[in-house]
Formats: C-alpha cells, sequence, structure tokens
C-alpha cells in the first residue's frame, strides 16, 4: 500500500482540511529515498479509480481508506493535468479532470488589493468564473470567509456532498479558491462551510453573477463576459457631455408591476418583453431616463429589492444578465439613460445572505447597536472593514463598467450618515468623537464617489438623503460626500403638503411652495415623486389632490406644471403619468386599463406627455438648475389668491460661429404663471423679465388635457407698464388650478 499521512487523510475523510491541495491531486514525494510522482483523489461516492496518464493511458488507484481515498504512483515525475475515470457502487463510469491538479489562480497581489480595500475589480477574481487553464474548461470559484474551519463548493454536479470540493485556503487574506473543470453556466452551486463553533452552514456566493430564481436561494456559473455591445455611440457622447447640465427627467419604475402578461398566469415580464414595449414607451413619453428598482437580486418581492442578497447578480425574475445587458443595450440606442437603485446601506437576515457569513459578523458588526436597523429588521454594512468597502465600491463600479449603467440612486443614504437613525435612546454608539455621525460611512462615501467619478465622470452617483447634512453634492476633495445629485425630499414634502389642502386653506401654506427656493442652490438637487409617496396608504398622487374629479386632474396637472418649471432636475414614478387612482402594489401591474376607459385619463397622459417634450425642447428649463441665474421670481408673495410666477433663463448659441462671436448668445426665457385656486382671472397682469413678444407654448387647462379651456391665443407683446417690481408686463388669461407657460427670446 502506499503510505499517506494519516492525519491529513482524516482532516480530508472529516471535512476538516484547509488546504485539500496539499494532500489531493499530484505530488512529488520520497518513497525508499527516491522521489516519486504520487496522486491522491477523494470520492466517497467511487469504489474504484484510474488515473488517465498522457497517450490515454490508464493507471489504476489503491484505496487508501473505505471512505473513498485513493492513490496512486505514477512512473513519470513531470506534474501534468489529467482526467480519472471512476466507477460508483451502482456499477455507474464517468471521468473528470482533477481539480486539485491547478494551482492558485488568484495571485498576492490581487490578495493583498483586496485586503487593503482598493482592488476595484475584484468582481473579476472573486465569485464564479469560467475560464480556460491549460486549455481545460472550468470554473474559478473564490469567496472571502476569513473565519470559516473549511469551505466546499456545492451544486448537482457533485451531490450537494460537501466532502467532494473542498478549496484551498489563501492564508491571512481569508480568501479560499477551486478551479472546477467541467462546469458551465447555469450549474447551481453554494459554498458549504464549517463554521468555527463545528457547525455546517450553506451560503450563497456574495460575488454570484446570477441566481436561480426565489424562492431557490442557490447561485448560478454565468460568464457575463462575451456580449456584443452596440452603444459605442451613446457612451462617446456621454463622455462629452455634461448630465448636469443637460436635460434630466427620469420614469421611475418597477419591473414587476409595470407590466405583467396576462394570458400567461399574469407572470412578470421578462427583459426582451420590457425592452420591446418600455422604450419605445419612453421615448413616445418625453423622458431622458429610466431608473429601475430592484435589479439585485433580492428573496422576497414585498421588499421592492431593497433587501438584496446577490449584489453581482441581475434578478432572474426577469431573464438572464445578457437579457438585462440587451435592455440596456436597446435604451442606449435609443437615446435613454438607465439608473439603477443601489442599496448600500443595509442587507437582510437570510439564512443563506451575508448575514453571520462565516459564523462571524463579517460584513455587519457585532454589536447589535452598531449592525442592526431594528425599524427594517436588516443588517447594517461595517464600513471601517476594508474588505466590505472593497465589496461595495467594486459593486458600484461593477454596473457601470460591466453593465454600462449611466448612474447610481443611493439609497438609505441618511440611514448611513447618522448612528442614531431610526435607533432610541440606548440602541446606538456615538462615534469616536461622541457624536452621532458614522465617520466610517462618511469616509466610505468619499471614497467610493472619488473612485467611481473619478474614472467615470460623466455617470450619475445620486443620494437619497433625507436630512440636512451638508455636502452632500460638493467633491469629497472640498470636503464634501461626492455625490453628483441629490434626492430633494424637503422640497417633495413641502409640495406635497401645499397640494393636498383645500385650495381655500392654500393661503396658509403658500411658504410651502417657495420656501424651496431659499435653498436651492445649496445642493444639486433631483425633484422627485417616486414610488415612496404613493404607497403604506400614503394614496396615490392624484388622490392627494382635494376637490371633485375635476379639480383632482387640474390640481395634479398644475402641480406637474409647477414641478416642472422648479429648478432641478426631475423624477416621476410610474402610473403618476396617468394619474393612476389605486395605490402602487408591487404584485400587480399599474393600471393601464385606465387609458383604454376612460377620457380624463387620456387627457392628463397627453398633458404629461406634451409637457415632458416641452422639457426636453426648451433650453431655459434645465441649462441653468443649479446656477442663480437660471431662475427668477416675478411674483412669490401674492399668498392671498394663492398665485405664483416666475421665469426660467436658457441659452441658445447662433446658427455659426460667427454670429455667436460678433452678435453673441440669444437667451430665451420661459415665464411660468400659477393659479392654485379654482378661481380664474381673465386679465391678470404679469411682470416680464424683458420687453419683447411672448407666446403661450404650454396651458394646462387646455380642452385637449379636460381643462375649461381659458387659453391665450396669438402673440402677446409686452407694454411698458410697471409690474411685479418689473417695467414691462403683458396681461394674461389665468385659468383656474392652471399653469401658463409663455415664451420669449431676445
Amino acid at each position: 500500500m502506499i503510505t499517506t499521512n494519516m492525519h491529513e487523510l482524516m482532516q480530508i475523510v472529516e471535512g476538516n482540511h484547509a488546504d485539500p491541495h496539499h494532500i489531493l491531486g499530484m505530488h512529488d514525494v520520497v518513497v525508499r529515498k527516491k522521489t516519486v510522482t504520487l496522486v491522491r483523489v477523494f470520492n466517497p461516492e467511487a469504489k474504484a479509480v484510474d488515473v488517465i496518464g498522457p497517450e490515454g493511458k490508464r493507471y489504476p488507484m489503491e484505496l487508501t481508506h473505505r471512505s473513498g481515498f485513493f492513490s496512486a504512483q505514477l512512473p513519470q515525475t513531470a506534474h501534468f493535468h489529467y482526467k480519472q475515470a471512476f466507477t460508483g457502487y451502482d456499477n455507474r463510469q464517468w471521468e473528470a479532470w482533477d481539480p486539485y491538479a491547478f494551482a492558485p489562480l488568484i495571485s498576492e497581489f490581487d490578495l493583498h488589493l483586496f485586503g487593503q480595500g482598493t482592488h476595484y475589480q475584484i468582481y473579476e477574481k472573486m465569485g464564479a468564473h469560467p475560464q480556460t487553464v491549460g486549455g481545460i474548461e472550468g470554473v474559478l470559484f473564490a469567496l472571502w470567509a476569513p473565519n470559516a474551519k473549511r469551505i466546499s463548493v456545492v451544486g448537482d454536479f457533485n451531490g450537494w456532498n460537501g466532502l467532494r470540493h473542498p478549496m484551498r485556503s489563501m492564508g491571512a487574506s481569508g480568501v479560499w479558491e477551486l478551479f472546477i473543470p467541467g462546469l458551465t453556466n447555469y450549474d447551481k452551486y453554494k459554498f458549504e462551510m464549517k463554521l468555527p463553533s463545528g457547525d455546517i452552514v450553506l451560503k450563497s456566493d456574495p460575488y454570484a453573477s446570477f441566481a436561480e430564481l426565489r424562492p431557490g436561494t442557490a447561485s448560478m456559473v454565468y460568464d457575463i463576459n462575451g456580449y456584443d455591445w452596440r452603444d459605442d455611440k451613446w457612451l462617446k457622447d456621454r463622455t462629452k457631455n455634461n448630465p448636469l447640465k443637460g436635460p434630466v427627467n427620469i420614469y421611475e419604475f418597477h419591473p414587476g408591476s409595470w407590466r405583467r402578461v396576462m394570458h400567461d398566469n399574469y407572470r412578470f415580464q421578462s427583459w426582451p418583453e420590457i425592452t420591446a414595449e418600455l422604450i419605445p414607451y419612453i421615448k413616445e413619453m418625453g423622458y431622458t431616463h429610466v431608473e429601475i428598482m430592484g435589479v439585485s437580486e433580492y428573496p422576497f418581492d414585498g421588499s421592492w429589492g431593497y433587501q438584496v442578497t446577490g449584489y453581482f447578480a441581475p434578478t432572474s425574475r426577469y431573464g438572464n444578465p445578457h437579457q438585462f445587458m440587451e435592455f440596456v443595450d436597446a435604451c442606449h440606442q435609443a437615446g435613454i439613460g438607465v439608473i439603477l437603485d443601489w442599496v448600500p446601506a443595509h442587507f437582510p437576515k437570510d439564512a443563506h445572505g451575508l448575514a453571520m457569513f462565516d459564523g462571524t459578523c463579517l460584513y455587519e458588526h457585532e454589536d447589535p447597536r452598531q449592525g442592526e436597523h431594528p425599524d427594517w429588521g436588516t443588517l447594517i454594512f461595517n464600513y471601517g472593514r476594508n474588505e466590505v468597502k472593497n465589496f461595495l465600491i467594486a459593486n458600484a463600479l461593477y454596473w457601470i463598467e460591466k453593465y454600462h449603467i449611466d448612474g447610481l440612486r443611493v439609497d438609505a443614504v441618511a440611514s448611513m450618515l447618522y448612528l442614531d437613525y431610526g435607533k432610541n435612546y440606548g440602541q446606538w454608539v456615538p462615534n469616536r468623537y461622541g457624536g452621532r455621525e458614522n465617520i466610517d460611512a462618511v469616509e466610505f462615501m468619499k471614497h467610493m464617489n472619488s473612485v467611481l467619478l473619478g474614472a467615470h465622470p460623466h455617470v450619475m452617483m445620486i443620494a437619497e438623503e433625507s436630512t440636512a447634512w451638508t455636502g452632500v453634492t460638493r467633491p469629497a476633495s472640498e470636503d464634501g460626500l461626492g455625490f453628483s445629485l441629490k434626492w430633494n425630499m424637503g422640497w417633495m414634502n413641502d409640495f406635497l403638503t401645499y397640494m393636498t389642502k383645500d385650495s381655500i386653506y392654500r393661503k396658509h401654506h403658500h411658504h410651502n411652495l417657495t420656501f424651496g427656493m431659499v435653498y436651492a442652490y445649496s445642493e444639486k438637487y433631483i425633484l422627485v415623486l417616486s414610488h415612496d409617496e404613493v404607497v403604506h396608504g400614503k394614496g396615490s398622487l392624484i388622490n392627494k389632490m382635494p376637490g371633485d374629479l375635476w379639480q383632482k386632474m387640474a390640481n395634479l396637472r398644475a402641480a406637474y406644471g409647477f414641478m416642472m418649471g422648479h429648478p432641478g432636475k426631475k423624477l416621476l414614478f410610474m402610473g403618476g403619468e396617468f394619474a393612476q387612482f389605486e395605490e402602487w402594489s408591487e404584485v400587480k401591474a399599474i393600471n393601464w386599463f385606465l387609458l383604454d376607459q376612460y377620457e380624463h385619463h387620456r387627457q392628463m397622459h397627453r398633458f404629461v406627455k406634451d409637457l415632458n417634450h416641452l422639457y426636453l425642447k426648451e433650453r431655459a428649463c434645465w441649462q441653468n438648475d443649479f446656477e442663480g441665474g437660471g431662475f427668477q421670481w416675478i411674483n412669490c408673495n401674492d399668498y392671498e389668491r394663492s398665485l405664483l410666477s416666475f421665469y426660467r433663463i436658457g441659452e441658445k448659441k447662433r446658427k455659426t460661429k460667427a454670429e455667436q462671436e460678433s452678435l453673441g448668445p440669444v437667451y430665451e426665457y420661459l415665464v411660468f404663471v400659477c393659479n392654485f385656486t379654482p378661481v380664474p382671472h381673465v386679465d391678470y397682469r404679469v411682470g416680464l423679465p424683458v420687453a419683447g413678444k411672448y407666446k403661450e407654448i404650454l396651458n394646462s387647462d387646455d380642452e385637449k388635457y379636460g381643462g375649461s379651456g381659458i387659453i391665450n391665443y396669438g402673440t402677446l407683446t409686452s407694454q411698458e407698464i410697471l409690474c411685479d417690481g418689473r417695467p414691462y408686463s403683458v396681461p394674461i388669461k389665468l385659468p383656474p388650478l392652471g399653469v401658463v407657460v409663455l415664451k420669449g427670446s431676445v
């Protein structure tokens, strides 16, 4: 019998060996003072094993231990990759390349950078990656779990037997790896871990590229490389254009409830189906971007995708990763940007996920006062740990670089900034200076935004941040958080508070409309009417509006018109564009039937479409969103009548460079006049920014939108009559619960 170190043999047999390559595979050993080549294999399902050498010669292996441990001494001294021929106890026969014949494929430099938290493409190493090694196709598995005693790759390919494919520990880095030949796309797998306690658990792959459809929780091998992108023009143009200087009008949608396939058991649409229907719709409606909820894999539909278990895996609900790439690609070819909801603030406690990953609090804090959100029942990332920061920063870059995403809307930033967020006295731990600020999270965000926007300056990092934290969109180099844009939650709350009031009471809440301009340029804002405003008993946007049906529709049109004129980029959640009455639910499609059955919903839909296209066309609406010169109040003090007027300024280049240099730019002015009561004004005089001729280009009271038809025809010529503190003015018809937009140019 060929001798083998029995201690190591038993470690393999009992599933306790942290470096199985040290004993399994091909090794040079000294037998009777002579160096020989020894091959060892462990397979408890085999009763006989042969090594298949060069030119197909077979070498029978001896049964070293009855558990399924075999050894064979070969005459060759040069090492080579080899297959093993197995015969099972049921006499089934199969062949496989030996995974323990391969040297480590992750370099020391990779491990060093990861330990520093600066391996920004670590997703190329960690997880499951199909590749060819020495001419042999297989999958490289790699995992960070420094406190595990043993880790094995398990799946259908080995009967989910954790003794079959134990991984190699890469030492102090805490990384484990194994190359398994013969595996390919869609093979299911998990990691079986022996914890410090001795317990055995199964974990999904944190870096998996794909996962099986819930309620299954297995990861799946998927090679995301090889997609033939056709959006070169979009990416090239993106590098030339600053999105903050251009139009940004976002349609927020949830893929599982935008539409459903009625004739097929009311199932989700696939990405190809969404591509075919959503993109033409977005173009028709005049939106510039889509923002997608719930793309990263998550187990519970009711979380809407905000409790993520697969940060690198597009959810399998709608198709495979390449189909999602096709959707993004098609959006770009149609001139539509794609923004993803991204959730680096917290993660769920699901047993297959990141929680207590290797038997310790690896991704979260050990102290529950630091590591848990009591209101959400989720765990908080430990932003002070290098490998955790690396995981999140690499994930942000992954969506930009691998999926060509144009921006990330970062969820729940406020919960990251404050240690006491959602917590009572005694439920949180102050920082080292005694304050409530999460210093590690602040540094993480500065680091992340510096890296991502440094490499991709023309994508958007958008903070959903609901507090008065200063410098959210200030560069990290100037002690800001470094985001591109911030959701204006204060404006949204004030605005909706005002709009829900009956018109008779609005004069007492006039400041809710005007206060936003006090701080409008303190950050770079997006004005949002998002999914958060139409769930949890808050009711739909149309149901927030007071009055009868006509007044509700008029109020909502006026609200959209005021929002479009106000400085800041724009976002509207699906269903709002046709005034869906029902509160949104993720379990069913939004109420498209309203457009088929009711004229007033078609009229609202037409108004939003025209408003969006006006926004796209008129540079004054977006060119100077973040500069004081782009907006000016005309009259913001007429609270008794709930009237407002203001103008926006845009600069239009002349036809030729010579004209531009000699004559200068052409300035365009859009005058917005808003009436938030049902009382019309047939001769309302409004001050003008400059003298000239003006024309009404939009009126929310137009009959085609369901209004009463009080509109201004023809050309309106300014009069030298002092009004609103301005030397020039013009009388207009101002409709009830309406917004009038006039255009003039100089």
